[in-house]
C-alpha cells in the first residue's frame, strides 16, 4: 500500500489543475498543426525541427509538465515522517558481569568482548544523550548515574569485574533508580524523560527479585528494555577444577522486551554484538516526527526543469 502525502497547505495543489489543461493545449496545437501541414505542406517550424526529431519535441515538453507538477506539489509543503535526533535521551546500559561471561565461546570471552562493544556503543550515541552504567551480578549498583560525560562511562566499563551469581530483576530495578537521577527538563519539569535501557546477558536469574516483575514496573514507567542474548548454546566455564555449561536463556531476555515494547536480540560473536549495538543506537538515537520535506520535491522539479531545458536547447542545436 502507498502511503499517502501529507500538506501543509493542501489548497495549493488546486494549481495541478492546470497541468491536465497545458497538457491539452499542446494536444491541440499538434492536432491543429497536423491539419495545416496536411492542407499548406510543410511550415518553416518542420525545417526547423525536422520531422524523425519531434520525438524530442515531446519529451522536452513532458519534462517541463512532470517539473510543473512536482514544483506545484513542493508549494503545497508536502510533510514526512522523518528521523531525527532525540533530545534528553537517556540510555541505562546495564551489563551482566557474572562469572558464566567469562565462557570462551566468543573470543577472547564474552565478557572482553562485551565491554569493548559497549564502549563503542556508548560513544556512538549523540553526544546530548545522558548515559548511565548500571552492572548486575548477584546484585546491582549504578556504576555511573546518567551523564553526557562519555570518557567517565567507557573507563567504567573496561574497569568491570566479573562476580558471582545473576540478578536480572535487580539490574532492571536499579537502572530504573538510576533514571531519577535525570537533571528534569527547564522548560517542562514534570515531562517524563524520554528513555531506553540496554541490558546485555548470558544467563537466568538465579537470585533477587523476578525478571518478569521488574519488566512490569519498566512498562508502567514507559521505559522499552533492548535486551541482547550474548554467547552460544555451547559455553563453558571452569569452576572448581570442573567444567560447568553456560547456555544463554533466550526464553527470559525476550520476555523481558515482549512485556516493555522493546526488541529482542541475539549475538552469537563479538562481530554480531557490534551489529546489534548498531541497530539499537539506531533505534533508541533518533525518533519519527513530522516535518516539511519541501526541499525533497523541489530537488526532483528542478531536475526535471533542467532535463527539460536540455532538450529543448537540443532542438536548435547541432551537437557534435
Amino acid at each position: 500500500m502507498i502511503p499517502m502525502i501529507a500538506f501543509m497547505e493542501p489548497l495549493r495543489l488546486l494549481l495541478l489543475l492546470l497541468v491536465p489543461a497545458l497538457v491539452g493545449v499542446y494536444l491541440f496545437l499538434i492536432w491543429r498543426k497536423k491539419q495545416r501541414s496536411n492542407t499548406s505542406g510543410r511550415s518553416m517550424f518542420d525545417f526547423v525541427i525536422p520531422k524523425e526529431r519531434t520525438w524530442l519535441r515531446h519529451v522536452a515538453v513532458g519534462l517541463a509538465v512532470l517539473s510543473l507538477a512536482t514544483l506545484t506539489v513542493a508549494f503545497a509543503k508536502p510533510k514526512d515522517e522523518v528521523a531525527v535526533p532525540r533530545q534528553r535521551a537517556t540510555i541505562v546500559v546495564a551489563i551482566d558481569i557474572s562469572l558464566s561471561m567469562l565462557a570462551e565461546d566468543v573470543q577472547p570471552n564474552r565478557f572482553d568482548a562485551a565491554k569493548v562493544a559497549a564502549a563503542d556503543f556508548v560513544n556512538s550515541l549523540p553526544a546530548k544523550f545522558n548515559v548511565s552504567l548500571v552492572s548486575f551480578a548477584g546484585t546491582a549498583s549504578t556504576l555511573v548515574p546518567p551523564t553526557t560525560d562519555r570518557d567517565v562511562v567507557t573507563a567504567a566499563i573496561r574497569d568491570l569485574q566479573p562476580d558471582q551469581g545473576t540478578a536480572i530483576g535487580e539490574g532492571i530495578y536499579t537502572s530504573l533508580a538510576a533514571l531519577t537521577q535525570v537533571p528534569p527538563d527547564p522548560d517542562d519539569p514534570k515531562a517524563p524523560v524520554p528513555a531506553r535501557i540496554v541490558l546485555l546477558s548470558d544467563g537466568k536469574t538465579q537470585l533477587g527479585r523476578s525478571s518478569a516483575t521488574a519488566a512490569e514496573q519498566a512498562k508502567a514507567q514507559k521505559v522499552p528494555i533492548y535486551t541482547i542474548a550474548y554467547g552460544t548454546q555451547t559455553g563453558t566455564i571452569e569452576i572448581g577444577g570442573r567444567i560447568e555449561r553456560v547456555p544463554v536463556d533466550l526464553a527470559e531476555l525476550q520476555r523481558i522486551a515482549k512485556i516493555t515494547g522493546g526488541e529482542a536480540y541475539e549475538a552469537r560473536s563479538a562481530g554480531q554484538l557490534k551489529e546489534v549495538y548498531a541497530d539499537i543506537g539506531t533505534s533508541v538515537g533518533t525518533e519519527k516526527v513530522e516535518q516539511e520535506v519541501t526541499e525533497r520535491y523541489a530537488g526532483f522539479g528542478l531536475a526535471f526543469a533542467i532535463l527539460a531545458a536540455l532538450g529543448m536547447i537540443s532542438l536548435g542545436a547541432r551537437w557534435p
